[in-house]
């Protein structure tokens, strides 16, 4: 009962975000001369605010390796707005992962609607061989031209060289989430990336918590928002098929799945 009950809910919920997406598009009317209205930076953290949020979420009990870290924001058409880390300098946190985690806020946004959430974490299990969508992280690739150029002595400071540039990227595990404001409107993504995808994604929701930007309105998680469904942990199996991630274990302890259990819940848009 509970499986065949959750699948009606998923499959309800599904076809009402839609058809949210749907009326909410419609109310938004043509676009201006020059761009969508969500264009620029409008509504999104300052340097300061994400550096700030990120450091109070990484300083959490996440699981993973605790290491420093790496964000990035995009606005809704997948330009980079900000980027900040977490450690001394930008050697604190792996390098590598400055560039994912622009590729995770890019995901998110990418694939997320107004009434439909996807984060990174729910694409995993989909992109595998025979998955529904192999192939998917194929696609839009990172404008290297963007991720790399200089100076890097700018990286993960208010002029990082990626800001007002799209970046690009798919990237299919935990760490990159969409990003609804208070009424409800998709206004970008955020990316994290320096740690295990599960320690990522569960600061990457601390991190959005803070900035007030985690207005949900529907997603495919067991309890209907973005959240990680872990594969073994999901009570439908059309989660656990379609939208699961593996749990991350460091040392033999599981740890990280009770974590992301007691993450801080996704508000409720004000009308």
């Amino acid at each position: 009962m509970l499986i065949s009950s959750s699948k009606t809910a998923l499959t309800v919920g599904l076809a009402l975000g839609l058809a949210a997406a749907t009326a909410m598009a419609a109310d938004e009317g043509p676009e201006p001369q020059g761009g969508p209205a969500w264009h620029g930076c409008s509504g999104l953290p300052s340097h300061d605010q994400l550096e700030d949020a990120l450091d109070s979420a990484r300083a959490q009990s996440n699981g993973g390796f605790n290491l420093d870290m790496w964000a990035t924001v995009v606005n809704r058409d997948g330009v980079v707005c900000e980027v900040a880390f977490t450690g001394a300098n930008r050697g604190s946190q792996w390098p590598g992962s400055r560039v994912i985690s622009a590729q995770k806020a890019n995901t998110a946004n990418a694939f997320s609607l107004p009434g439909l959430a996807l984060s990174t974490a729910n694409l995993y299990a989909a992109v595998q061989p025979g998955g529904t969508l192999y192939g998917l992280q194929h696609s839009n690739p990172v404008d290297t031209a963007v991720a790399y150029q200089g100076p890097a002595a700018n990286f993960g400071q208010a002029n990082d060289p990626m800001i007002n540039h799209r970046i690009g990227g798919v990237n299919v595990f935990g760490g990159g989430l969409g990003l609804y404001n208070s009424k409800g409107v998709l206004i970008g993504g955020i990316g994290v990336s320096g740690d295990t995808s599960c320690a990522d994604h569960n600061i990457a929701w601390r991190t959005r918590h803070q900035l007030n930007l985690d207005f949900v309105p529907f997603g495919v998680s067991a309890h209907s928002d973005d959240n990680i469904n872990y594969k073994g942990l999901v009570p439908d199996p059309s989660l656990a098929n379609d939208f699961s991630h593996p749990i991350c274990k460091i040392a033999g302890v599981d740890a990280v799945s009770q974590i992301s259990a007691n993450l801080p819940a996704v508000q409720k848009a004000k009308p």
